[in-house]
Protein backbone atom coordinates (compact mmCIF):
# COMPACT_ATOMS: atom_id res chain seq x y z
CA UNK A 1 0.00 0.00 0.00
CA UNK A 2 1.48 3.43 -0.96
CA UNK A 3 1.88 6.04 1.16
CA UNK A 4 -1.36 8.93 1.36
CA UNK A 5 1.71 11.67 0.13
CA UNK A 6 2.71 9.27 -2.63
CA UNK A 7 1.86 12.13 -6.14
CA UNK A 8 1.11 9.06 -7.88
CA UNK A 9 -1.96 8.47 -5.54
CA UNK A 10 -3.89 11.56 -7.23
CA UNK A 11 -2.07 11.67 -10.81
CA UNK A 12 -4.71 10.01 -12.32
CA UNK A 13 -6.99 13.25 -11.10
CA UNK A 14 -5.62 15.69 -12.48
CA UNK A 15 -7.83 17.49 -15.31
CA UNK A 16 -7.41 15.97 -18.91
CA UNK A 17 -5.73 19.40 -20.44
CA UNK A 18 -2.60 19.34 -18.08
CA UNK A 19 -2.17 15.82 -19.44
CA UNK A 20 -0.79 12.75 -17.58
CA UNK A 21 1.24 13.03 -14.29
CA UNK A 22 4.11 11.15 -16.04
CA UNK A 23 4.78 13.96 -19.08
CA UNK A 24 5.67 16.39 -16.39
CA UNK A 25 9.23 17.31 -15.98
CA UNK A 26 10.39 16.11 -12.36
CA UNK A 27 9.29 18.85 -10.14
CA UNK A 28 7.22 20.61 -12.33
CA UNK A 29 3.82 21.73 -11.75
CA UNK A 30 1.02 21.29 -14.35
CA UNK A 31 0.31 25.16 -15.76
CA UNK A 32 -2.90 26.00 -17.00
CA UNK A 33 -3.65 26.17 -20.75
CA UNK A 34 -3.07 29.42 -22.22
CA UNK A 35 -5.43 32.62 -22.18
CA UNK A 36 -8.38 31.98 -24.35
CA UNK A 37 -7.83 28.75 -24.59
CA UNK A 38 -10.44 26.29 -24.55
CA UNK A 39 -10.25 22.71 -22.11
CA UNK A 40 -10.66 20.59 -25.32
CA UNK A 41 -7.75 21.98 -26.52
CA UNK A 42 -4.85 21.29 -24.47
CA UNK A 43 -6.78 16.87 -23.93
CA UNK A 44 -4.66 15.53 -27.44
CA UNK A 45 -2.36 18.04 -29.65
CA UNK A 46 -3.52 15.99 -32.38
CA UNK A 47 -7.08 17.21 -32.15
CA UNK A 48 -6.71 20.90 -31.55
CA UNK A 49 -10.53 22.70 -30.64
CA UNK A 50 -10.61 25.42 -32.60
CA UNK A 51 -12.64 28.87 -31.81
CA UNK A 52 -14.88 27.56 -35.36
CA UNK A 53 -14.92 24.12 -33.90
CA UNK A 54 -16.67 25.22 -30.75
CA UNK A 55 -18.81 27.99 -32.02
CA UNK A 56 -19.90 31.28 -31.07
CA UNK A 57 -22.45 30.22 -29.04
CA UNK A 58 -20.12 28.28 -26.19
CA UNK A 59 -20.22 32.22 -24.82
CA UNK A 60 -23.78 33.91 -25.65
CA UNK A 61 -25.15 37.34 -24.73
CA UNK A 62 -25.76 36.89 -21.08
CA UNK A 63 -22.55 35.14 -20.67
CA UNK A 64 -20.46 38.43 -21.68
CA UNK A 65 -22.15 40.28 -19.08
CA UNK A 66 -21.75 38.01 -16.37
CA UNK A 67 -17.70 38.40 -17.08
CA UNK A 68 -18.17 41.69 -16.90
CA UNK A 69 -19.98 42.30 -13.87
CA UNK A 70 -16.78 39.56 -12.38
CA UNK A 71 -14.85 42.65 -12.66
CA UNK A 72 -17.11 44.67 -10.53
CA UNK A 73 -15.30 42.37 -8.10
CA UNK A 74 -12.00 42.88 -9.13
CA UNK A 75 -11.83 39.24 -10.70
CA UNK A 76 -10.35 38.23 -13.52
CA UNK A 77 -12.48 37.15 -16.73
CA UNK A 78 -12.91 33.73 -17.56
CA UNK A 79 -11.02 32.94 -20.91
CA UNK A 80 -13.25 32.95 -23.69
CA UNK A 81 -13.47 30.63 -26.89
CA UNK A 82 -14.42 34.17 -29.43
CA UNK A 83 -14.37 37.25 -29.25
CA UNK A 84 -18.13 38.78 -29.62
CA UNK A 85 -19.35 39.70 -32.93
CA UNK A 86 -20.28 43.14 -34.34
CA UNK A 87 -23.73 43.47 -32.82
CA UNK A 88 -23.07 41.62 -29.76
CA UNK A 89 -20.24 44.55 -29.37
CA UNK A 90 -22.47 47.60 -30.42
CA UNK A 91 -25.75 46.26 -27.98
CA UNK A 92 -23.04 45.08 -24.92
CA UNK A 93 -21.86 48.39 -24.42
CA UNK A 94 -24.66 50.78 -25.26
CA UNK A 95 -26.84 48.55 -22.78
CA UNK A 96 -24.83 49.83 -19.82
CA UNK A 97 -24.59 53.24 -21.01
CA UNK A 98 -28.47 53.00 -21.45
CA UNK A 99 -29.25 51.76 -18.15
CA UNK A 100 -26.74 54.32 -16.58
CA UNK A 101 -28.42 57.11 -18.77
CA UNK A 102 -31.81 55.98 -16.92
CA UNK A 103 -30.40 55.86 -13.01
CA UNK A 104 -29.20 59.66 -14.17
CA UNK A 105 -32.77 60.70 -15.42
CA UNK A 106 -33.93 59.62 -11.70
CA UNK A 107 -31.61 61.91 -9.72
CA UNK A 108 -33.49 65.42 -10.95
CA UNK A 109 -36.89 65.63 -9.64
CA UNK A 110 -38.17 68.14 -12.62
CA UNK A 111 -39.11 68.37 -16.04
CA UNK A 112 -35.44 67.90 -18.44
CA UNK A 113 -34.31 67.92 -21.58
CA UNK A 114 -31.48 65.44 -23.09
CA UNK A 115 -28.72 66.67 -24.14
CA UNK A 116 -27.31 64.92 -26.43
CA UNK A 117 -23.89 66.64 -27.15
CA UNK A 118 -22.98 66.29 -23.54
CA UNK A 119 -23.77 62.75 -23.62
CA UNK A 120 -21.62 61.72 -26.88
CA UNK A 121 -18.87 64.50 -25.92
CA UNK A 122 -16.86 62.40 -23.40
CA UNK A 123 -17.08 59.12 -25.57
CA UNK A 124 -13.99 60.10 -26.54
CA UNK A 125 -12.31 58.69 -23.66
CA UNK A 126 -13.98 55.26 -24.76
CA UNK A 127 -11.42 55.72 -27.77
CA UNK A 128 -8.90 56.81 -26.33
CA UNK A 129 -9.05 54.30 -23.50
CA UNK A 130 -9.12 52.02 -26.24
CA UNK A 131 -6.57 52.39 -28.09
CA UNK A 132 -4.42 52.40 -24.48
CA UNK A 133 -5.93 48.69 -23.97
CA UNK A 134 -4.74 47.25 -27.14
CA UNK A 135 -0.82 48.91 -26.97
CA UNK A 136 -1.55 46.88 -23.19
CA UNK A 137 -2.68 43.64 -24.96
CA UNK A 138 -0.80 43.77 -28.48
CA UNK A 139 2.21 41.36 -27.42
CA UNK A 140 0.15 38.94 -26.21
CA UNK A 141 -0.28 36.30 -28.84
CA UNK A 142 -2.73 33.55 -27.00
CA UNK A 143 -5.27 35.79 -26.57
CA UNK A 144 -8.60 35.07 -28.73
CA UNK A 145 -9.76 36.67 -32.06
CA UNK A 146 -11.54 40.21 -31.27
CA UNK A 147 -9.27 40.67 -27.79
CA UNK A 148 -10.12 44.39 -28.72
CA UNK A 149 -14.21 44.13 -28.88
CA UNK A 150 -14.34 41.27 -26.08
CA UNK A 151 -12.46 44.74 -23.42
CA UNK A 152 -15.04 46.73 -24.84
CA UNK A 153 -17.86 44.78 -23.66
CA UNK A 154 -16.25 43.87 -20.33
CA UNK A 155 -15.26 47.26 -19.27
CA UNK A 156 -18.49 48.34 -20.17
CA UNK A 157 -20.18 45.84 -17.78
CA UNK A 158 -17.27 45.72 -15.02
CA UNK A 159 -17.62 49.35 -13.83
CA UNK A 160 -21.78 49.74 -14.15
CA UNK A 161 -22.95 48.89 -10.84
CA UNK A 162 -20.30 51.67 -8.62
CA UNK A 163 -21.05 53.61 -11.23
CA UNK A 164 -25.19 53.08 -10.93
CA UNK A 165 -25.15 53.39 -7.33
CA UNK A 166 -23.03 56.87 -8.05
CA UNK A 167 -25.53 58.49 -9.28
CA UNK A 168 -28.18 56.44 -7.58
CA UNK A 169 -26.51 58.48 -4.70
CA UNK A 170 -26.44 62.11 -6.01
CA UNK A 171 -29.91 61.26 -6.98
CA UNK A 172 -30.75 60.68 -3.56
CA UNK A 173 -28.95 63.46 -2.27
CA UNK A 174 -30.64 65.99 -4.73
CA UNK A 175 -34.35 64.18 -4.37
CA UNK A 176 -33.99 64.33 -0.29
CA UNK A 177 -31.12 66.85 1.20
CA UNK A 178 -32.51 67.17 4.61
CA UNK A 179 -31.19 63.56 5.04
CA UNK A 180 -27.68 64.77 4.32
CA UNK A 181 -27.87 68.44 5.57
CA UNK A 182 -25.94 67.69 8.84
CA UNK A 183 -22.53 67.70 9.15
CA UNK A 184 -21.76 64.20 9.68
CA UNK A 185 -23.72 62.99 6.78
CA UNK A 186 -22.14 65.86 4.26
CA UNK A 187 -18.91 63.78 5.01
CA UNK A 188 -20.43 60.51 5.05
CA UNK A 189 -22.09 61.75 1.78
CA UNK A 190 -17.78 62.71 0.56
CA UNK A 191 -16.87 59.35 1.64
CA UNK A 192 -19.35 57.51 -0.06
CA UNK A 193 -18.99 59.84 -3.57
CA UNK A 194 -14.67 59.17 -3.51
CA UNK A 195 -15.42 55.53 -2.46
CA UNK A 196 -17.56 54.78 -5.49
CA UNK A 197 -15.69 56.65 -7.87
CA UNK A 198 -12.03 54.69 -6.68
CA UNK A 199 -13.98 51.22 -7.35
CA UNK A 200 -15.06 52.35 -10.55
CA UNK A 201 -11.11 52.75 -11.64
CA UNK A 202 -10.11 50.02 -9.55
CA UNK A 203 -12.93 48.05 -11.51
CA UNK A 204 -11.65 49.13 -15.34
CA UNK A 205 -8.14 48.56 -14.06
CA UNK A 206 -8.42 45.17 -12.80
CA UNK A 207 -10.39 43.71 -16.36
CA UNK A 208 -7.58 44.98 -18.47
CA UNK A 209 -4.56 44.39 -16.09
CA UNK A 210 -6.06 40.66 -16.45
CA UNK A 211 -5.47 40.89 -20.18
CA UNK A 212 -2.57 43.11 -20.65
CA UNK A 213 1.10 41.96 -21.56
CA UNK A 214 2.95 42.68 -18.73
CA UNK A 215 2.49 44.76 -15.31
CA UNK A 216 4.20 47.62 -16.61
CA UNK A 217 1.65 47.82 -19.54
CA UNK A 218 -1.21 47.70 -16.76
CA UNK A 219 0.57 50.36 -15.09
CA UNK A 220 0.64 52.64 -18.08
CA UNK A 221 -2.90 51.83 -18.83
CA UNK A 222 -4.14 52.96 -15.20
CA UNK A 223 -1.92 55.75 -15.58
CA UNK A 224 -3.44 56.90 -18.57
CA UNK A 225 -6.97 55.89 -17.45
CA UNK A 226 -6.69 58.50 -14.49
CA UNK A 227 -5.69 61.47 -17.01
CA UNK A 228 -8.35 60.85 -19.33
CA UNK A 229 -11.18 60.50 -16.33
CA UNK A 230 -9.64 63.76 -15.29
CA UNK A 231 -9.49 65.46 -18.44
CA UNK A 232 -12.95 64.34 -19.36
CA UNK A 233 -14.34 66.24 -15.94
CA UNK A 234 -13.03 68.91 -16.48
CA UNK A 235 -13.73 69.26 -20.08
CA UNK A 236 -17.11 67.83 -19.82
CA UNK A 237 -18.85 68.56 -17.02
CA UNK A 238 -22.31 68.97 -18.61
CA UNK A 239 -24.58 66.09 -17.63
CA UNK A 240 -26.99 64.68 -20.33
CA UNK A 241 -30.06 65.73 -18.11
CA UNK A 242 -30.73 69.10 -17.46
CA UNK A 243 -33.81 70.72 -15.97
CA UNK A 244 -35.84 72.06 -18.63
CA UNK A 245 -36.01 75.93 -17.89
CA UNK A 246 -38.87 76.94 -20.53
CA UNK A 247 -40.97 74.48 -19.32
CA UNK A 248 -40.03 75.62 -15.54
CA UNK A 249 -40.66 79.13 -17.23
CA UNK A 250 -44.34 78.25 -18.07
CA UNK A 251 -47.60 77.94 -16.21
CA UNK A 252 -49.17 74.56 -15.65
CA UNK A 253 -51.15 75.31 -18.85
CA UNK A 254 -47.95 75.47 -20.87
CA UNK A 255 -48.80 79.06 -21.87
CA UNK A 256 -46.06 81.70 -20.71
CA UNK A 257 -47.51 83.30 -17.43
CA UNK A 258 -47.98 86.63 -17.66
CA UNK A 259 -47.82 88.92 -14.31
CA UNK A 260 -51.12 89.76 -13.09
CA UNK A 261 -51.52 93.35 -13.09
CA UNK A 262 -52.79 95.74 -10.19
CA UNK A 263 -56.27 97.05 -10.90
CA UNK A 264 -55.86 100.74 -9.94
CA UNK A 265 -58.89 101.99 -7.96
CA UNK A 266 -59.42 104.14 -5.43
CA UNK A 267 -60.24 101.05 -3.19
CA UNK A 268 -56.59 99.59 -3.23
CA UNK A 269 -54.86 103.09 -1.81
CA UNK A 270 -57.26 103.47 0.64
CA UNK A 271 -56.40 99.41 1.74
CA UNK A 272 -53.29 100.57 2.39
CA UNK A 273 -53.30 103.24 4.67
CA UNK A 274 -55.89 100.87 6.62
CA UNK A 275 -53.36 98.47 5.98
CA UNK A 276 -50.56 100.24 7.68
CA UNK A 277 -52.54 101.33 11.05
CA UNK A 278 -54.09 97.99 11.23
CA UNK A 279 -50.36 96.65 11.24
CA UNK A 280 -49.39 99.41 13.69
CA UNK A 281 -52.24 98.53 16.40
CA UNK A 282 -51.49 94.65 15.72
CA UNK A 283 -47.77 95.20 16.76
CA UNK A 284 -46.74 93.92 20.03
CA UNK A 285 -44.81 95.94 22.12
CA UNK A 286 -41.09 94.10 23.67
CA UNK A 287 -40.60 92.71 26.62
CA UNK A 288 -39.18 93.63 29.57
CA UNK A 289 -35.87 90.82 30.30
CA UNK A 290 -36.54 88.77 27.26
CA UNK A 291 -34.90 88.95 24.10
CA UNK A 292 -37.13 89.18 21.75
CA UNK A 293 -37.34 88.84 17.87
CA UNK A 294 -39.26 91.35 15.41
CA UNK A 295 -39.37 90.56 11.91
CA UNK A 296 -39.40 92.52 8.60
CA UNK A 297 -39.69 90.44 5.38
CA UNK A 298 -39.91 92.11 1.85
CA UNK A 299 -40.54 90.74 -1.18
CA UNK A 300 -41.00 94.01 -3.95
CA UNK A 301 -41.14 92.13 -7.29
CA UNK A 302 -45.02 91.35 -8.08
CA UNK A 303 -44.24 89.33 -11.81
CA UNK A 304 -42.36 85.79 -10.19
CA UNK A 305 -44.71 84.00 -7.94
CA UNK A 306 -41.60 82.21 -6.13
CA UNK A 307 -40.74 85.59 -4.39
CA UNK A 308 -44.45 85.73 -2.83
CA UNK A 309 -43.90 82.42 -1.76
CA UNK A 310 -41.26 82.20 -0.14
CA UNK A 311 -41.47 85.79 1.73
CA UNK A 312 -44.54 83.92 3.04
CA UNK A 313 -42.78 80.98 3.74
CA UNK A 314 -40.16 83.47 5.89
CA UNK A 315 -42.52 85.51 7.54
CA UNK A 316 -44.37 82.20 8.85
CA UNK A 317 -41.16 80.57 9.55
CA UNK A 318 -40.15 83.58 12.45
CA UNK A 319 -43.51 83.57 13.66
CA UNK A 320 -43.96 80.29 14.74
CA UNK A 321 -40.46 79.33 15.20
CA UNK A 322 -38.43 82.24 16.28
CA UNK A 323 -41.55 83.08 18.95
CA UNK A 324 -42.41 86.39 16.76
CA UNK A 325 -45.96 86.18 16.60
CA UNK A 326 -47.37 89.75 16.54
CA UNK A 327 -44.01 91.18 15.62
CA UNK A 328 -43.64 90.37 11.93
CA UNK A 329 -44.38 93.06 9.05
CA UNK A 330 -44.51 91.15 5.51
CA UNK A 331 -43.92 93.91 2.93
CA UNK A 332 -45.32 92.58 -0.34
CA UNK A 333 -46.11 93.14 -3.92
CA UNK A 334 -48.06 91.57 -5.98
CA UNK A 335 -51.37 92.24 -7.64
CA UNK A 336 -53.49 89.77 -5.32
CA UNK A 337 -52.45 91.12 -1.91
CA UNK A 338 -53.01 94.58 -1.71
CA UNK A 339 -55.85 93.91 0.70
CA UNK A 340 -53.83 92.27 3.07
CA UNK A 341 -50.17 93.14 2.82
CA UNK A 342 -48.52 97.12 2.81
CA UNK A 343 -46.51 97.48 -0.55
CA UNK A 344 -43.03 96.61 -0.61
CA UNK A 345 -41.19 99.88 -1.55
CA UNK A 346 -38.42 101.92 -0.62
CA UNK A 347 -40.29 103.95 1.16
CA UNK A 348 -42.50 101.59 3.02
CA UNK A 349 -39.71 100.10 4.28
CA UNK A 350 -38.46 102.90 6.03
CA UNK A 351 -41.76 103.17 7.36
CA UNK A 352 -41.83 99.67 8.73
CA UNK A 353 -38.12 99.71 10.10
CA UNK A 354 -39.01 103.26 11.78
CA UNK A 355 -43.05 101.40 13.22
CA UNK A 356 -40.72 98.40 14.64
CA UNK A 357 -38.12 100.16 16.10
CA UNK A 358 -40.51 101.88 18.05
CA UNK A 359 -41.82 98.62 19.57
CA UNK A 360 -38.89 96.81 20.34
CA UNK A 361 -36.09 97.12 22.98
CA UNK A 362 -33.33 98.70 20.56
CA UNK A 363 -30.49 97.63 22.20
CA UNK A 364 -30.86 94.33 23.26
CA UNK A 365 -33.95 92.33 21.09
CA UNK A 366 -32.93 91.66 17.56
CA UNK A 367 -34.23 93.40 14.20
CA UNK A 368 -34.58 89.65 11.34
CA UNK A 369 -34.54 91.80 7.67
CA UNK A 370 -35.04 89.21 4.97
CA UNK A 371 -35.01 90.52 1.58
CA UNK A 372 -35.74 88.45 -1.99
CA UNK A 373 -36.23 89.46 -5.25
CA UNK A 374 -33.93 89.51 -8.94
CA UNK A 375 -30.55 91.01 -8.21
CA UNK A 376 -28.46 93.12 -10.56
CA UNK A 377 -24.91 94.01 -10.71
CA UNK A 378 -25.23 96.98 -9.17
CA UNK A 379 -26.30 95.21 -6.24
CA UNK A 380 -29.69 96.54 -6.45
CA UNK A 381 -32.95 94.35 -5.99
CA UNK A 382 -35.41 94.40 -8.94
CA UNK A 383 -38.65 96.01 -7.78
CA UNK A 384 -42.12 95.78 -10.21
CA UNK A 385 -45.94 96.05 -9.42
CA UNK A 386 -47.30 96.94 -13.00
CA UNK A 387 -48.87 99.66 -13.83
CA UNK A 388 -47.27 101.59 -10.64
CA UNK A 389 -43.12 102.43 -11.19
CA UNK A 390 -41.22 101.27 -7.81
CA UNK A 391 -37.80 101.96 -7.04
CA UNK A 392 -35.61 99.30 -6.97
CA UNK A 393 -33.82 99.39 -3.56
CA UNK A 394 -30.16 99.20 -3.08
CA UNK A 395 -27.56 98.71 0.19
CA UNK A 396 -27.74 102.45 1.20
CA UNK A 397 -31.57 102.24 1.42
CA UNK A 398 -31.64 99.46 4.00
CA UNK A 399 -28.57 100.77 6.00
CA UNK A 400 -29.99 104.28 6.21
CA UNK A 401 -33.19 103.30 7.67
CA UNK A 402 -31.35 100.88 9.94
CA UNK A 403 -28.73 103.58 11.56
CA UNK A 404 -31.54 105.98 11.69
CA UNK A 405 -33.97 104.01 13.73
CA UNK A 406 -31.09 103.02 16.11
CA UNK A 407 -31.23 99.47 15.86
CA UNK A 408 -28.31 97.69 17.47
CA UNK A 409 -29.02 94.18 16.75
CA UNK A 410 -29.42 92.95 13.33
CA UNK A 411 -29.86 89.68 10.97
CA UNK A 412 -30.17 90.50 7.69
CA UNK A 413 -30.16 87.86 4.82
CA UNK A 414 -30.36 88.72 0.98
CA UNK A 415 -32.00 86.35 -1.33
CA UNK A 416 -30.73 87.42 -4.71
CA UNK A 417 -28.24 87.72 -7.56
CA UNK A 418 -24.91 89.11 -7.33
CA UNK A 419 -26.48 89.63 -3.50
CA UNK A 420 -22.95 89.65 -2.34
CA UNK A 421 -22.40 92.94 -3.09
CA UNK A 422 -24.27 93.96 0.10
CA UNK A 423 -22.09 92.38 2.77
CA UNK A 424 -20.12 95.42 3.55
CA UNK A 425 -22.40 97.90 3.10
CA UNK A 426 -24.47 96.44 5.91
CA UNK A 427 -21.56 94.65 8.12
CA UNK A 428 -21.42 96.07 11.35
CA UNK A 429 -19.65 94.75 14.94
CA UNK A 430 -23.42 93.92 16.15
CA UNK A 431 -24.91 92.58 12.47
CA UNK A 432 -25.11 89.05 10.79
CA UNK A 433 -25.59 89.49 6.87
CA UNK A 434 -25.86 86.59 4.84
CA UNK A 435 -26.29 86.46 1.14
CA UNK A 436 -27.55 83.55 -1.85
CA UNK A 437 -24.83 84.60 -3.93
CA UNK A 438 -21.62 86.60 -4.43
CA UNK A 439 -20.81 90.07 -5.88
CA UNK A 440 -19.77 88.30 -9.32
CA UNK A 441 -22.67 85.59 -9.20
CA UNK A 442 -26.27 84.65 -9.55
CA UNK A 443 -28.10 82.30 -7.26
CA UNK A 444 -30.78 80.10 -8.41
CA UNK A 445 -34.52 79.19 -8.17
CA UNK A 446 -36.18 82.00 -9.11
CA UNK A 447 -37.82 80.89 -12.04
CA UNK A 448 -42.08 81.17 -12.62
CA UNK A 449 -42.66 77.85 -11.28
CA UNK A 450 -40.11 77.54 -8.84
CA UNK A 451 -41.63 77.10 -5.43
CA UNK A 452 -38.65 78.73 -3.35
CA UNK A 453 -35.20 79.64 -4.15
CA UNK A 454 -32.54 77.65 -3.43
CA UNK A 455 -31.07 79.52 -0.91
CA UNK A 456 -34.37 79.92 0.97
CA UNK A 457 -35.64 76.46 0.88
CA UNK A 458 -31.93 75.27 1.80
CA UNK A 459 -31.31 77.74 4.96
CA UNK A 460 -34.97 78.77 6.18
CA UNK A 461 -37.06 76.29 4.91
CA UNK A 462 -35.12 72.79 6.30
CA UNK A 463 -31.96 74.00 7.95
CA UNK A 464 -33.74 76.68 10.63
CA UNK A 465 -36.45 74.27 11.08
CA UNK A 466 -33.68 72.20 12.57
CA UNK A 467 -31.68 74.78 14.83
CA UNK A 468 -32.16 78.61 15.82
CA UNK A 469 -28.57 79.36 15.15
CA UNK A 470 -28.65 81.36 11.99
CA UNK A 471 -25.11 80.39 11.30
CA UNK A 472 -25.22 76.85 11.75
CA UNK A 473 -28.41 76.68 9.70
CA UNK A 474 -26.17 79.02 6.34
CA UNK A 475 -22.92 76.61 6.93
CA UNK A 476 -25.17 73.12 6.88
CA UNK A 477 -26.88 74.84 3.91
CA UNK A 478 -24.06 76.42 1.69
CA UNK A 479 -22.66 72.93 0.06
CA UNK A 480 -26.79 71.37 -0.03
CA UNK A 481 -27.31 74.59 -2.38
CA UNK A 482 -24.45 73.21 -4.45
CA UNK A 483 -25.23 70.10 -5.13
CA UNK A 484 -28.60 71.61 -6.53
CA UNK A 485 -27.81 73.90 -8.42
CA UNK A 486 -24.68 70.94 -10.13
CA UNK A 487 -27.74 68.82 -10.74
CA UNK A 488 -29.81 71.72 -11.95
CA UNK A 489 -27.43 72.48 -14.61
CA UNK A 490 -26.34 75.81 -13.30
CA UNK A 491 -23.35 77.13 -15.60
CA UNK A 492 -22.55 80.56 -14.55
CA UNK A 493 -20.54 78.98 -11.40
CA UNK A 494 -21.41 78.14 -8.05
CA UNK A 495 -23.50 81.15 -6.40
CA UNK A 496 -21.17 81.10 -3.61
CA UNK A 497 -23.47 82.23 -0.68
CA UNK A 498 -21.75 84.96 1.61
CA UNK A 499 -22.26 85.14 5.67
CA UNK A 500 -20.48 88.45 7.59
CA UNK A 501 -20.99 88.02 11.41
CA UNK A 502 -20.14 91.17 13.83
CA UNK A 503 -18.23 90.44 16.69
CA UNK A 504 -20.61 91.67 19.43
CA UNK A 505 -23.42 90.06 18.24
CA UNK A 506 -23.30 86.64 19.22
CA UNK A 507 -23.95 86.84 23.03
CA UNK A 508 -27.31 88.28 22.06
CA UNK A 509 -28.00 85.52 19.27
CA UNK A 510 -26.71 82.91 21.65
CA UNK A 511 -29.28 84.12 24.34
CA UNK A 512 -32.08 84.15 21.67
CA UNK A 513 -31.19 80.59 21.31
CA UNK A 514 -31.37 79.47 24.72
CA UNK A 515 -34.49 81.05 25.16
CA UNK A 516 -36.15 79.30 22.26
CA UNK A 517 -34.30 76.24 22.45
CA UNK A 518 -36.97 76.32 26.14
CA UNK A 519 -39.87 76.77 24.68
Amino acid sequence: MRKNNDPRDWADTLPSQFGPYESLPPGAEPQEPPFGTHPAAAASPASPATPQALGADEWPWHRWIREGLRGTMLRAPAPWPVGPGPLQTLVLVLLPALLLLAVDRWGIDAPVTFDVRAWLAPWWTTLVLAWLAWWAMAPRQDLPSRSLAAWLVLTAWSPWLPTALLYGLMGWMARAPGVWASEAMTWLSWGLYVGLLLWVVAALVRSTAALAASRGRAAVFALGLLAVLAAATWWFPDRPWAPDRDSLAQSTDGDLAAPPALALRPEVFEDQQTLWQAQADALLPERPGVTDLYALVFAPYADEEVFRRESTMVARLMAERFDAQGRVLHLLNHAHTSATHAWATPANLRRAVKLLAERMDREHDVLFVYLTSHGAKDHALAATLAPLQIESLTPRDVREALDEAGIRHRVIAVSACYSGGWVEPLATPTTLVMTAADADHTSYGCGTRSELTFFGRAVFHEQLRQTHSFAEAFERAVPVIARRELDAGKDDGFSNPQIRVGPEIAPTLQALQERLAGI
